[in-house]
């Protein structure tokens, strides 16, 4: 680290921004020049997953190092175990006071808080060790009130994201054309951007650590002018998707499960314009018309960041770090959201810049392996001069950012649900399984993808064969052995990295004895 004498950490993340959806990686329509940008001046990772969803789950992986089955923290608002260390309170080791601008979506420990403290009455936290520059929780009460001291009248959140009333749509548009009642000067997503620079501003000549999370292009999917006109629906590929949803959802119970609860939100929601599952067929390309425009939109606040990073020459000090906590369905099997076992929900974009010489030579490449998101936490730590906490299920990344790949890396991603919300949401289709059974893991290859349920049938794609995952080939004599050799793979990993705080050390006549971890 010689060659740093000051070193910063800008660790960008967006939320449910699908890994394609990048021109740097070919995407036929997506325009995202900065990030492209960013790639050629770092490395892109091309096969990074997420370990979970939703939010808060997922960045509780990314944020701890850690896999669903170790922090347990499987949906909003479960705790997360104080116990655990996190990328915060580890740099704050360092000297750097991490400093948060949006939200981390994380649930306390109930036992350190008394019954009635507000904390337990949202899941929406913010991780242990974080300091507050911005929160920007599910109310957005904060830019809320930045756009009524505009003169904007607005009620509440849902208010804010109603289309303007007199615009009128031209002929081939859809629903999520008409734009948002606030420009885009005065969107959340530029609220966040400027934000965040006005803390840079004052803060050239120091270390620090900033934790950027952009809301969009989660929904609502609704974008101001003039992103909401910047795609042509009838240009777009349509999502890939069985004839119908009943025909969709006979390839698994949960599938079925998981159609059945769009249904259930009902002909409106703050979400989507329609019954999820009566969506035709030019409404979901302009409902992935408008997604893209609110990557393009978040593509141009990176672009000021790395901007004024540039004009103060802090890009020379700082490690930058875009990517999200999960991806979206948008369509794809008849899905919207993160709520699957499919790729579209999980495969996520990672994209870093690492200022040092040592990094000079692999600028502007793309990594093939597979990466996850528990990656992140070690990577930041080792690029820091830092311990890596031995809770850490993730391995770091700067062998990869200076041409030197680790030998015996993974060959598969990693990724695991807990679906028992819904999965008594709807009584109707209840699946008489248990609460505790309401879980599955994935383990997803180059050709194969396999995923288990606890309590429920296996599934089996070949993905050379069917990249979309549209045949389940669990049952299929001629796969046995292909389907051994996956849960097997699967068990071993869990036997891997089953939680092993404790299991390193040994107590001798000498004292404690750490055993460093050996990871594949």
């Amino acid at each position: 680290m010689s060659d740093l004498p000051i070193r910063k950490v800008l660790f960008i993340s967006a939320d449910q921004w699908r890994a394609e959806c990048l021109s740097a990686v070919g995407h036929p329509a997506v325009k995202t020049p900065h990030l492209d940008r960013l790639a050629a001046e770092g490395v892109l990772f091309r096969r990074h997953y997420a370990q979970t969803s939703p939010c808060g789950p997922s960045r509780t992986s990314m944020l701890t190092g850690m896999y669903l089955m170790n922090h347990r923290s499987g949906r909003n608002g479960t705790p997360l175990d104080r116990r655990h260390t996190n990328i915060a309170l580890e740099v704050r080791k360092a000297g750097y006071d991490p400093t948060l601008f949006g939200y981390t979506d994380t649930s306390p420990d109930p036992r350190y808080h008394a019954p009635d403290d507000p904390v337990l009455k949202t899941y929406e936290g913010v991780l242990p060790g974080m300091t507050v520059g911005l929160q920007l929780p599910d109310h957005m009460a904060p830019w809320i009130a930045d756009l009524k001291a505009k003169g904007y009248q607005f009620r509440d959140r849902w208010d804010v994201y109603k289309p303007r009333a007199d615009f009128v749509r031209p002929p081939g548009r859809g629903h999520s054309y008409a734009p948002t009642l606030f420009s885009a000067e005065d969107s959340e997503t530029n609220f966040m951007g400027n934000a965040v620079l006005r803390w840079l501003s004052v803060r050239r000549d120091e270390p620090w650590f900033v934790h950027a999370v952009f809301l969009r292009p989660h929904p609502p999917i609704i974008a101001p002018e003039p992103y909401n006109a910047l795609y042509d629906p009838a240009t777009l590929a349509m999502a890939v998707r069985a004839t119908s949803a009943e025909e969709e959802g006979c390839q698994h119970p949960f599938l079925k499960l998981a159609l059945a609860s769009l249904r259930e939100k009902g002909a409106y929601d703050e979400h989507y314009p329609h019954d999820h599952l009566e969506i035709d067929e030019a409404e979901v390309r302009q409902l992935r018309a408008t997604y893209y425009a609110m990557i393009t939109q978040v593509d141009d606040q990176i672009g000021r960041l790395m901007a004024h990073l540039k004009e103060t020459g802090e890009d020379r000090h700082t490690l930058v770090i875009f990517t999200c906590d999960h991806a979206e369905m948008l369509g794809d099997h008849w899905l919207w959201g993160k709520t699957s076992y499919f790729d579209q929900a999980y495969h996520i974009p990672l994209i870093i810049r690492d200022p040092r010489r040592a990094a000079d030579g692999t600028r502007g490449t793309q990594i093939d392996r597979f990466t996850e998101a528990v990656d992140l936490m070690p990577t930041i730590l080792e690029w820091l001069g830092r311990d890596i906490p031995h809770q850490c299920d993730g391995r770091s990344l700067l062998s990869f950012l200076e041409g030197a790949p680790l030998p015996h890396w993974r060959e598969e991603a990693h990724f695991e649900f807990d679906f028992q919300d819904i999965a008594h949401q709807i009584p109707e289709t209840t699946l008489g399984i248990a609460s505790d059974q309401c879980r599955f893991a994935a383990l997803r290859g180059r050709r194969f993808k396999y995923v288990h349920f606890a309590a429920l049938p296996p599934l089996l794609f070949d993905l050379e064969q069917d990249p979309f995952e549209q045949t389940n080939l669990a049952e299929d004599p001629a796969h046995a052995g292909t389907m051994l050799a996956c849960a097997q793979k699967m068990l071993s990993w869990r036997m891997e990295h089953a939680e092993h705080v404790l299991s390193r050390m040994f107590i001798t006549e000498n004292g404690i004895v750490e055993q460093a971890p050996r990871r594949r």
